[in-house]
């Protein structure tokens, strides 16, 4: 029998916050923390205008072997571990698959998905492909990937090996149990430890773009408003204080 195990879950108000400052305001952030890069390369989103965060469920897959794994698409269907991580599945998930770029696998179709959004989770970042595309679309789930394909996940030159272990997903270390957040922007993965911290310093930078943003629509000069000058911040103070902040 097959037994894989559970993550540890951050508190879900991280994620709520996450999801609301976006992917690029927590890629930024995580930058100026000393995370050069926390960005996911290739999976691009499908359900534009989708924006979340959560937990990452992972899944590994590796070059195949066919003497280690039934070629038949519903062989064994216990022993597929692309449905164990799917079993693990709550709400607010994300999971995030290692496909190794490979562009001729669905490493998911509509009906797996269904169980996930049923489960409650909050879409999916492979490094790879789905098939269904267009039935998937459909769910409500945010969907992350580099491309579409009929075929299934092992149907051709990768088959999945691991649940919720660290993995890579395009070129970019998950940890099980990061917060992924993804939006237009693409997929960010931010370490729990350091989630807190990135919540507080990208709030006062969202409030102090927002002030900015008013000014320059207002046709101000940018080299006082972006970024805010120190000869704009009493501007800015007093700003906030008739905001009641």
């Amino acid at each position: 029998m097959v037994e894989t195990h559970d993550i540890v879950r951050p508190p879900a108000e991280l994620s709520t916050a996450l999801a609301a400052l976006g992917s690029a305001t927590a890629s930024a952030e995580l930058s100026r923390m000393g995370i050069r890069s926390a960005f996911i390369q290739g999976p691009v989103t499908v359900t534009p205008g989708v924006r979340v965060a959560g937990p990452a469920l992972t899944l590994q897959f590796l070059p195949k072997r066919e003497d280690l794994y039934p070629d038949e698409e519903y062989a064994e269907p216990e022993k597929q571990l692309h449905r164990h991580v799917m079993y693990h599945a709550q709400q607010g998930d994300m999971i995030v698959v290692d496909a190794r770029g490979d562009m001729g696998s669905g490493v998911f179709g509509e009906m797996m998905l269904t169980y996930f959004k049923g489960r409650g989770g909050a879409g999916v970042v492979i490094d790879g492909c789905l098939r269904d595309v267009g039935e998937a679309k459909k769910l409500g789930l945010g969907l992350w990937i580099r491309g579409a394909t009929p075929n299934y996940h092992a149907q051709t030159g990768i088959v999945p090996t691991a649940v919720n272990v660290p993995v890579a997903c395009g070129g970019t270390l998950v940890e099980p149990g990061d917060i992924v957040v993804a939006d237009d922007d693409g997929a960010v993965v931010v370490p729990v430890k350091l989630a807190p911290a990135l919540v507080a310093a990208a709030r006062e930078h969202a409030e102090w773009e927002e002030f900015s943003r008013i000014r320059l629509s207002e046709g101000g000069d940018l080299r006082r408003y972006y970024p805010l000058s120190e000869d704009a911040w009493p501007e800015y103070e007093k700003w906030r204080a008739e905001q009641g902040r």
